[in-house]
């Protein structure tokens, strides 16, 4: 794809009224609807900030990649949709860069968020559901994509918008040369290159690889902001040259004038200019070209034409090249229902450069024409226009105008409006994706593609609203047993009678010395996607036997899939339990049973028996004064996914939180036992102020918060700016009451995650102090590098606490702890009074020989 910028504006569909079909018979054109665009305020609720639900799913749509033409068909499936449709986006990455604007980025005139679009927030105001991996192949028998990460997801309609990888065959030049392409990932290792020039004291030589208006670009932009670097930092700009070389001519498919004009500004900006001069061999220092010239460089852009991804052809659909062969209509030509767009896609007789205006182009049509096929209606064919008005960029805010063979522009007045021109364009495109309307979809009482698919369809969808309650909402024995027998169970040696013998129960052995530790835990899927939801969900209720010191050995599913097609039951519930015994498998506890039903939304829970020593068993309780605590993993879930709801969280902030709860805490748990830790919890739904609080009472001390030093998730504090917290946050913050500098540390804009409600949330442990160094080291280094101290453990209460419950004194740098200290009043012990406010950490038999009159 060249990464010049075009008019997406100037975008020609010529098939839509009175096209032909692939049959040649008229189709309708396919109604289209216009809606009014207003921004979302921060305080707009969940339910306006993401599209409802438009009943059972009858046909899965699946879109692989997030390239131009699929940002394209997300939103148009967002603002029109097609009930009983469920569209997946399946994504290497969560931002999609558009390639008009990277070479703005790289010459520093874009910031990164101002030219990617971010796909997480398109599909929740979509409601599509967005799967966080990388296609590896499809399996067109059974129509499958296979994934890297995690079991494959069925489509009955495809979609593929992939990006196109370096071209290999030059010897060195895999090595030794940064690749442009793919263009997602060229931002990152452009800063890379950036800050090692910057870093060096010698000149670096820069050899940018290909002639074409990507390779023409990025030289100008690269030494743009180069210079501007060098300048800023004190050093000559001399620092770094920049050579060009090509096979052929300077841009070849523009206008002879735009080739002169370039040539001019590489002279006046004295950079060489190599045509007619392939590349030969690249090293570590230097580029050897074909004529034998060799090249002294440090650094190697490579930005020739390139190759496409292999898995395509090797799944079997026919490819021209390494393409996807596709119609007219953006259809494979050897498998119905799977399409191609965008570099990855070669037109039949339509023939066109790898640029991004076709793609953008694609899209429309695209959309059109996988709404047709999931109707079983004829396709529509698309005729791209063959000519298009390149706006070329010079580096500096500059650009050249190339249409035909018309060419004007450069270093000069008409250039700089040129630039101001495209400027407007590019953030016109970008803006239809960043900025989401507020939509509302009737659902008809039978969805158009239900009557699309048949008899059989309409009347399983009929008796949704009539399903049974108690045994009878059961998953049937059929759909369970098949679901069964893709799984691989994880076992544990402790489990005498489980899956692989299945009875009415589960009989597990406690080992001898050992003793039983059982907890349970459900709750509803916050994410659209099971798999995942099954792994943080496993992880979340474990946390509590982990947190006990306890070792899991089983643990019984209690799972609910929502409604819907036997087929769609299978799958949902087949993809949560895959991603929770995936967990299980690793860390080595058995999946002894469990019960499944169907209910209105996705749910998952499980009740876990786990066994420990006695005497190293962590309790809440445990805590001694003067030791150290540690939290394992950043806080902030809740207010991020709030603003998910609401399609306010960028993509990067909901990744890395997921990667953070589905990471399992038993080796982290294990080492706080090694390590001599006497008391610990699991942050979740109480915060972390809750849970500290139940500690300090269980074991009537106090402690030092420093709220600095707290892990946070990236996002959660621009989430808080927002105005967006977790619905359970006010009840949470009703424990303010605890710290003793409320008022005077309130006014921190990191004090409200500290009430902010956790799911599947790290370790929360006392510590010896002569010891934490060590702990948190050993944790760091075993996959737990958010690991921190945060405070400390005392006998009396703060001196700043003004009541017997204030336990918690909140330090940040303004207001230290040692500026006022500890008081002499120890705390108190737990009695009757704290017991009734809900806050009793105490066993049920003790509470009521308090309250007992």
């Amino acid at each position: 794809m060249s990464i010049s910028s075009v008019s997406p504006a100037a975008a020609v569909y010529r098939s839509t009224i009175g096209a032909k079909s692939k049959e040649g018979k008229k189709v309708p054109d396919i109604k289209r609807f216009s809606h009014p665009r207003r921004l979302r305020s921060s305080t707009t609720t969940a339910t306006m900030g993401k599209m409802e639900s438009t009943g059972p799913v009858v046909k899965d749509l699946i879109l692989i990649g997030g390239g131009h033409s699929h940002v394209h068909v997300l939103k148009n499936f967002g603002m029109n949709k097609m009930p009983g449709v469920r569209v997946t986006l399946v994504a290497k990455e969560v931002s999609t860069p558009y390639s008009g604007m990277l070479p703005g980025h790289i010459a520093g005139h874009y910031s990164w968020k101002e030219c990617h679009v971010d796909l997480r927030p398109l599909c929740t105001f979509a409601g599509h559901r967005l799967i966080h991996d990388e296609a590896i192949s499809i399996d067109t028998v059974n129509k499958r994509v296979i994934l890297k990460n995690r079991p494959p997801i069925p489509y009955d309609a495809l979609s593929i918008d992939i990006g196109i990888t370096p071209a290999s065959g030059i010897q060195g030049a895999a090595n030794f040369t940064t690749p442009v392409k793919p263009i997602y990932g060229f931002g990152a290792r452009w800063e890379a290159l950036l800050q090692r020039v910057l870093t060096t004291s010698t000149k670096t030589r820069v050899v940018v690889v290909g002639g074409g208006a990507g390779g023409v670009e990025l030289a100008l932009a690269m030494q743009h902001r180069l210079h501007a670097e060098l300048e800023k930092a004190g050093q000559p700009s001399d620092r770094a040259s920049f050579t060009l070389v090509t096979r052929g001519k300077l841009v070849p498919t523009h206008a002879s004038g735009t080739r002169t004009t370039f040539l001019n500004i590489f002279k006046s900006r004295g950079i060489e200019v190599i045509e007619g001069d392939g590349v030969q061999t690249v090293t570590r220092e230097s580029v050897e070209l074909t004529s034998g010239r060799k090249l002294p460089a440090e650094e190697c852009i490579w930005c020739t034409e390139a190759a496409p991804q292999a898995w395509p052809g090797q799944a079997g659909l026919e490819t021209e090249k390494g393409f996807i062969k596709v119609s007219a209509a953006l259809e494979s030509t050897s498998h119905p229902g799977v399409f191609a767009a965008g570099d990855i896609a070669s037109v039949v007789g339509h023939p066109r450069p790898k640029a991004g205006v076709f793609a953008v182009r694609q899209g429309p049509p695209l959309a059109d024409n996988l709404r047709l096929y999931l109707l079983g209606k004829p396709l529509l064919d698309f005729t791209p226009q063959k000519n298009f008005l390149g706006l070329i960029s010079t580096g500096s805010k500059h650009a050249i105008a190339s249409w035909g063979n018309v060419s004007f522009g450069g270093d000069s007045t008409a250039g700089a409006l040129l630039w101001s021109w495209k400027d407007r364009i590019d953030r016109k495109w970008m803006e239809k994706y960043q900025v989401m309307p507020v939509m509302q979809t009737p659902v008809p009482d039978v969805a158009e593609v239900a009557l699309a698919a048949g008899p059989a369809t309409i009347a399983a969808l009929q008796a949704v609203p009539m399903r049974c309650g108690g045994c009878g909402a059961k998953v049937g024995a059929s759909v369970l047993s098949r679901v069964m027998s893709r799984l691989t169970i994880p076992t544990h040696p402790a489990v005498d009678v489980g899956l692989d013998q299945p009875d009415d129960a589960a009989v597990i052995t406690v080992p001898p010395g050992k003793v039983a530790v059982h907890t349970v835990d459900f709750f509803r899927s916050f994410v659209d996607d099971p798999y995942i939801f099954g792994q943080v969900a496993v992880v979340h209720a474990l946390g509590d036997c982990w947190a006990m010191g306890a070792e899991p050995h089983a643990v019984l599913a209690i799972a609910q899939v929502p409604y819907g097609l036997e087929s769609q039951v299978e799958e949902d519930l087949y993809q949560m339990m895959a991603g929770a015994t995936s967990v299980l498998a690793e860390i080595g506890c058995a999946l002894a049973g469990g019960h499944s039903c169907e209910g209105a939304e996705l749910a998952l829970g499980f009740a876990v028996h786990g066994v420990a020593d006695r005497d190293k068993l962590m309790q809440k309780g445990g805590m001694k004064a003067g030791q150290v605590l540690i939290l394992t993993k950043p806080i902030g879930t809740g207010t991020l996914f709030a603003a998910d709801m609401r399609a306010k969280a960028e993509g990067q902030w909901v990744s890395a939180a997921l990667d953070s709860m589905r990471k399992s805490s038993a080796v982290g748990a294990q080492l706080l036992v090694e390590h001599g830790a006497t008391s610990c919890t699991d942050v979740t739904g109480f915060g972390l102020l809750g849970h500290l609080v139940e500690m300090c009472k269980g074991s009537n001390l106090a402690a030092v918060l420093d709220i600095d030093a707290i892990p946070i998730l990236e996002g959660a504090e621009e989430c808080l700016k927002l105005g967006i917290t977790s619905s359970l946050q006010p009840a949470n913050v009703r424990l303010s009451r605890a710290v003793a500098n409320q008022e005077e540390v309130s006014s921190n804009p990191r004090y409200p995650l500290i009430y902010d409600p956790q799911t599947a949330g790290g370790l929360l442990a006392a510590v010896p102090r002569e010891r934490v160094d060590a702990l948190v080291e050993a944790l760091r280094s075993s996959g737990y590098p958010a690991t921190c101290v945060i405070g400390e453990t005392f006998a009396h209460l703060p001196k700043a606490a003004s009541d017997p419950s204030q336990l918690v004194y909140v330090q940040d740098e303004k207001h230290k702890f040692s500026a006022s200290g500890e008081s002499d009043v120890p705390v108190a012990p737990i009695n009757a009074d704290s017991c009734t406010t809900g806050d009793c950490p105490m066993p049920p038999k003790k509470k009521e020989m308090f309250t007992s009159s």
